[in-house]
């Protein structure tokens, strides 16, 4: 059961960022940021080692920010976690260096509707006329992404609604909950984590929502290089092992297993195989490690797999899958097994 929250009024945000040699973005994001937080609030900066001045501008444009400087390069994950612990709000608040919030954005993010254990606002791009994520997409093979990306800004939803799994580019978390949750996964040094975090609100019988009033401008690029294929792979795999409930993961072995035999040449077009074999390499030896983390995340779930699976999607409608994944015939099989599978749950 979710903790209770301080009224709207009284909760007090802790805005964690995790900055990387990002001073251009901190320059058009700390200044509406600071503009916005109310006396109380905390800003709570990670420094992941930077090479450029992105202290000293946090410092200039935020002199109130507290800034905690890492010899080494944490990543998103580790860097998060440090700033959470940093953090004495009721309500921790993950925001991307490069994620300019609209008017009204904090207070918006500040109040969480219902029971949610998790919220995130929506996420714009390119000036805030097109959506970055309006909530997370996760295939049953682990495979997830931004949903409706792309879509003009102006046609997304209004009101308030769940989502499978809330961005960390703009995630709001209870302090109580975020502890009682064990916060990101360290390992995973960056993207998945907010996967992860979210498949184990919902094994504990938590909920994700996002509130589209709450508009942060992401200055977003999903090409960021060869590493950003081996992070995601050997995330979604530790992902899989470490959330999946076991009747599920069960039954979805076959479909796993071809998932990575269609990947190889799927890579290799691509020019990313030597990341997909790293990164099936470094799961096979993170294997024990990632089997004694499942015991412990499995042992609190609080719902049935069928209930889990409901947030998994058969489509693979990502725009980042290209046209393989809207052929015809592939969506009819993956359908069919995924009905096949849910039944075989219920």
């Amino acid at each position: 059961m979710a903790a209770p929250m301080p009224s709207p009024a009284a909760t007090r945000l802790s805005v964690v960022v995790v900055t990387h040699n990002c001073r251009d973005a901190v320059a058009a994001s700390f200044p509406v940021l600071s503009g916005q937080l109310r006396p109380g609030d905390e800003l709570i900066v990670i420094d992941n080692a930077s090479a450029d001045d992105t202290v000293a501008r946090v410092r200039d444009l935020a002199p109130f920010a507290r800034v905690v400087r890492s010899d080494d390069n944490l990543g998103f994950a580790a860097g998060a976690n440090r700033g959470a612990r940093e953090a004495g709000g009721d309500v921790l608040l993950f925001l991307n260096p490069d994620a300019t919030p609209a008017p009204g954005f904090v207070e918006a993010i500040r109040d969480r509707p219902g029971a949610w254990t998790a919220w995130m606002g929506l996420v714009t791009a390119d000036g805030g006329t097109r959506v970055n994520t309006s909530g997370g997409v996760v295939h049953f093979t682990g495979i997830a992404w931004a949903g409706e990306t792309g879509r003009p800004a102006s046609a997304a939803r209004a009101t308030p609604y769940e989502t499978a799994f809330a961005s960390g580019a703009c995630l709001a978390v209870p302090r109580v909950e975020w502890e009682r949750l064990g916060g990101f996964a360290d390992d995973f040094f960056m993207y998945q984590e907010d996967v992860d975090l979210s498949l184990r609100v919902r094994l504990a019988g938590g909920r994700l929502g996002v509130l589209p009033a709450a508009v942060v401008d992401h200055d977003y690029a999903f090409d960021k290089g060869p590493m950003k294929w081996r992070l995601l792979e050997r995330n979604r795999w530790a992902t899989i092992v470490r959330c999946y409930p076991a009747p599920l993961l069960l039954l979805l072995a076959p479909a796993l297993a071809a998932t990575e035999v269609i990947l190889l040449p799927v890579a290799a077009a691509g020019g990313w195989l030597p990341q997909k074999l790293a990164a099936g390499g470094e799961s096979v030896r993170a294997l024990p490690r990632l089997l004694r983390e499942r015991r412990a995340i499995q042992a609190r779930r609080a719902v049935s797999s069928a209930d889990f699976a409901a947030w998994l999607t058969p489509d693979l409608d990502s725009p980042f899958l290209g046209r393989a994944g809207r052929l015809v015939p592939l969506r009819w099989a993956l359908r069919a097994y995924w009905r096949a599978v849910t039944a075989a749950l219920r």
